[in-house]
């Protein structure tokens, strides 16, 4: 099982003050924290740490935090927490649909910052990394791998984030079953309050894109007033 000093944290902030800051104060829990000082090298500084999670901020130099968002999503299912002062509720939509798991706004706590940072882990790796056998969940031949947010079905597969990972698990579970709403953000938040509504429509939507890709047509029902409902075919419940 990994020990927090083993953990490793990327912090992308040009603001050097905040970045010292955070990374000071990250240190103090135990973890490993880097900051990125060169930005038109961010690819090749998170390739040389290898993080476990990235703090990012969205106005950086050369490009924003969503482009770079796009890149490590493409190398990476570590945990991505936006830390930014733009609030609007689009920033935040656009941050989850490149791939963040998270989007805490400035001005923050300090300790607020951490404790995202330990619940993030904590889901990403803790609870899955004492288990000496694999866990895998299964519905109708679409196999989930929670460990590696790893999605596959008649011999392609499909990567996921970690809350994509809890949703689809969800979802899973109660095939051709209806999933309130509420439950969802339950799992996927340990806080809901600062969640806004149109937050989980966007997980929703990556997760139909992503099982489209492995060849299911409209495979998550909305149940109006209700929830969602996985159907992948084969017989309902009655």
């Amino acid at each position: 099982m990994r020990k927090l000093d083993q953990l490793r944290i990327l912090i992308i902030e040009d603001d050097a003050k905040i970045a010292t800051l955070l990374k000071t104060h990250i240190e103090k829990y135990g973890y490993a924290a880097s900051a990125v000082v060169h930005f038109d090298r961010v690819m090749e500084e998170f390739r040389e740490v290898q993080p476990h999670l990235v703090l990012l901020d969205v106005n950086l130099p050369n490009f924003d935090g969503f482009y770079w968002c796009r890149q490590i999503r493409a190398l990476s299912t570590c945990p991505i927490l936006f830390i930014s002062a733009r609030e609007s509720e689009m920033d935040q939509v656009m941050a989850l649909e490149n791939g963040a798991d998270d989007y805490i706004t400035k001005p923050f706590h300090y300790d607020v910052v951490v404790a995202k940072i330990r619940s993030h882990l904590r889901r990403a790796y803790g609870s899955y990394s004492s288990k000496t056998e694999e866990r895998t969940v299964e519905a109708s031949g679409l196999m989930l791998y929670p460990e590696r947010f790893l999605l596959t079905y008649d011999g392609e597969s499909v990567e996921l984030t970690q809350k994509e990972s809890v949703l689809v698990e969800a979802l899973m579970k109660k095939e051709n079953r209806i999933v309130s709403r509420g439950r969802l953000l339950d799992l996927m938040w340990e806080d809901r309050h600062f969640i806004d509504d149109n937050t989980l429509n966007v997980y929703i939507t990556r997760i139909r894109k992503k099982l489209k890709e492995l060849g299911f047509d409209e495979p998550v029902e909305t149940v109006r007033g209700a929830g969602y409902k996985l159907r992948l075919g084969g017989n309902e419940d009655s």
